[in-house]
C-alpha cells in the first residue's frame, strides 16, 4: 500500500512516516498542499493522510482542487479541530475520514485500512484471486493454502497487482506506485521484481495468475 503524508509539522511528519514504514507501508511525504497536488499528478497513491492547517495551501483548498480535477484518491484529514462544522465541511468536500490530533497511531492505521478497503469495494482485509490470498492486515500470503514468503518490495508489488486484478498496469504506473515518487532508477526494476514474485506465486502451478501484456506492462487475472 502506497501512502502520501501531507503535514507541515516536520517532526510529526517524520514520526508518521517512520511508523508507517515500520508497519510495511510504502510512504512518500511532503509539507503543503501545493506539493501534494504536484505529487498526486504524477504518482499513484492508495490513500493521502493530510493535515488541514498548512501554509501556502491548506487541506480544505487542496482536497477541493483534487476533487475538481477528478482525483478521487481517498483522503484522511488530520486536524486539531474537533468540531462538527469542521468535520462536515471536510467530508462534504470529499474527505473519506477524519482523525483528530492528538491521535493513536493504531487508530490511524486502522482508519487507513478501512478507507482503502472501502475504496476497492471490500469489507474484508483479504485480497483473493483463484486460490491466492493476501491479508493486508497480517501481510500473510498463501496459494493453495501454502504460505509464501515475500520481501517487503515483493509484497508491495503483489498487493498492488491484486488490488488492481483484471486491470492492465503499465510499468510506469507500477513503478510510481510501488517504488515511489522519488525513485530515480529505470523501469527494468519492475520486470526484475515481477520475475521474483512470478517464481514464488505461480511457480510450478499450471494456472498462471501473473501475465505480461506485451508493450504495456502486466496484469493479474485467471485465464478463461
Amino acid at each position: 500500500m502506497n501512502i502520501l503524508i501531507v503535514e507541515d509539522d516536520e517532526d510529526l511528519n517524520e514520526i508518521i512516516v517512520k511508523k508507517l514504514k515500520a508497519e510495511g507501508f510504502m510512504v512518500d511525504n511532503c509539507f503543503n498542499g501545493i506539493e501534494a497536488i504536484e505529487r498526486l499528478e504524477y504518482a499513484d497513491y492508495d490513500v493521502v493522510v493530510m493535515d488541514i492547517m498548512m501554509p501556502q495551501m491548506d487541506g480544505i483548498k487542496t482536497i477541493s482542487k483534487l476533487r475538481e480535477d477528478g482525483n478521487n484518491t481517498p483522503v484522511i484529514f488530520l486536524t486539531a479541530k474537533d468540531t462538527i462544522s469542521d468535520k462536515v465541511k471536510g467530508l462534504n468536500l470529499g474527505a473519506n475520514d477524519y482523525v483528530v490530533k492528538p491521535f493513536s497511531f493504531d487508530e490511524l492505521v486502522a482508519r487507513i485500512g478501512a478507507v482503502t478497503r472501502t475504496a476497492i469495494g471490500s469489507t474484508s482485509s483479504v485480497l483473493e484471486l483463484a486460490d491466492l490470498s493476501l491479508d493486508v492486515d497480517s501481510h500473510i500470503v498463501k496459494r493453495g493454502g501454502v504460505e509464501i514468503n515475500l520481501t517487503g518490495k515483493e509484497y508491495g508489488l503483489l498487493e498492488y497487482m491484486l488490488i488492481n486484478k483484471n486491470r492492465i498496469l503499465s510499468r510506469e504506473k507500477i513503478l510510481s506506485h510501488v517504488w515511489g515518487y522519488d525513485y530515480e532508477g529505470g523501469e527494468n526494476i519492475v520486470d526484475v521484481y515481477m520475475n521474483y514474485i512470478r517464481k514464488k506465486v505461480d511457480g510450478d502451478y499450471s494456472d498462471k495468475l501473473i501475465h505480461t501484456v506485451r508493450g504495456i506492462g502486466y496484469t493479474m487475472k485467471v485465464e478463461q
